[in-house]
């Protein structure tokens, strides 16, 4: 075996198919949760130790086999330099625990938490089940975290530059606690925010959230008016965008990019996660014996395409045409990720088709953009937002 297949046989990808894929490829066998929180408690370890000679060289090689380097993906979004269009959705990493090495997996930005100002545990498990045969998950977390505090902390323990010095875009992604009342809301996210602001890009409000009771309340206009002048008042207040539901009706999301255009919002992020079971009705989780249709949280995945672009291009023809959207949900393959660019996202993000497809799906998803660049000869990554361009 020569030095290249050897090379080949260890990398990132292919120990990723060896060793992971057999369980993502069943519903049944190692807890999802359980699997998720060993990563990042490796992750966080790394993140912690990245400058060491050891992990210095695990993650140089990482950045070797993910990194895609194109200028031409890159972008200045509401005051942010975006090396490419591909980030980590929050919910993955709630703690922000790998926000020091995120950009080694590729991405051009990640968004770390769900984080609320009180620490929870969220809901009683099991509470995130794999749906193996149609790449998608089911979750009922409830903003599982360990709360701003503690998240400030981690993000000093890895020593995370100041925003204004880093190449790579970190954004913190806010919830409310399940414990406060939700007239109250405003105050609550604003004391996470007032906290880490010094730590973010930018700031997401999560009214969206299936899984916290009353919280989609959140998103009707004047309730949302509200909590954002509370947010605003915040010193150095990051730019600031709000991630809806797809479960909302046409006429709502329609009055969400208005009120974002009037408000002067940095953006919006379609979708989260949704509680249409989208012809999954009659799909059984075997872990419990039930169906989608019986089974409360938020679907995730592959089911969820459809919906997603449905929104980004609602949204694209009801908002101001240069507020940025991001587009979350369904995103697997290079090509559905540039059919999302094209109905209107300037921005993507990566969570459920990133865990069944492994780290080189982002790679894989620049790449094709490069190539599809090269064939519409366009010059930026930016001439491709909502100009509907087929995949050639």
């Amino acid at each position: 075996m020569n030095k290249q297949s050897l090379l080949n046989l260890f990398s990132t990808d292919s120990l990723y198919q060896q060793f992971l894929n057999p369980i993502l490829s069943k519903d049944d066998g190692l807890d999802p949760e359980q699997l998720t929180q060993i990563a990042l408690a490796l992750l966080g370890q790394v993140s912690i130790y990245r400058n060491s000679p050891v992990f210095s060289k695990v993650l140089t090689k990482l950045a070797n086999e993910l990194k895609h380097k194109d200028e031409r993906l890159q972008q200045n979004l509401f005051g942010c330099k975006f090396e490419n269009p591909i980030g980590l959705a929050a919910g993955f990493d709630k703690d922000g625990v790998g926000a020091g090495i995120w950009d080694c997996f590729g991405f051009g930005f990640a968004e770390i938490g769900t984080v609320t100002w009180h620490a929870q545990k969220g809901n009683p498990r099991p509470r995130l089940f794999r749906l193996a045969k149609e790449q998608a998950a089911l979750n009922r977390m409830g903003f599982n975290n360990n709360g701003a505090y503690t998240m400030n902390k981690t993000l000093k323990k890895q020593n995370i530059e100041d925003p204004l010095k880093r190449s790579f875009m970190i954004g913190i992604n806010l919830g409310k606690s399940k414990i406060t009342p939700l007239e109250q809301a405003p105050d609550d996210y604003g004391a996470s925010l007032e906290l880490l602001s010094h730590m973010a890009n930018y700031v997401v409000i999560n009214v969206s959230s299936p899984n916290t009771p009353g919280l989609r309340n959140l998103q009707q206009p004047l309730e949302l008016q509200r909590l954002i002048e509370r947010l605003r008042i915040v010193k150095n207040c990051p730019p600031l965008l709000v991630k809806i539901a797809p479960d909302l009706e046409n006429n709502a999301i329609k009055d969400i990019a208005n009120l974002a255009s009037q408000e002067g919002l940095a953006g919006l992020i379609a979708v989260n996660t949704s509680l249409d079971r989208l012809g999954l009705e009659k799909r059984v989780i075997n872990q419990t014996g039930k169906t989608l249709k019986e089974e409360p949280g938020g679907l995730s995945g592959s089911p969820l395409c459809d919906r997603a672009i449905e929104v980004i291009r609602l949204l694209k023809k009801s908002s101001n045409d240069n507020m940025p959207l991001i587009g979350v949900g369904g995103i697997d393959s290079p090509r559905v990720a540039w059919n999302r660019l094209a109905a209107g996202a300037s921005l993507l993000q990566l969570y459920t088709g990133w865990i069944f497809k492994g780290p080189k799906l982002v790679t894989n998803i620049l790449e094709g953009f490069s190539h599809q660049l090269d064939r519409h000869k366009f010059e930026n990554i930016s001439e491709v937002i909502g100009s509907n361009a087929p995949w050639i």
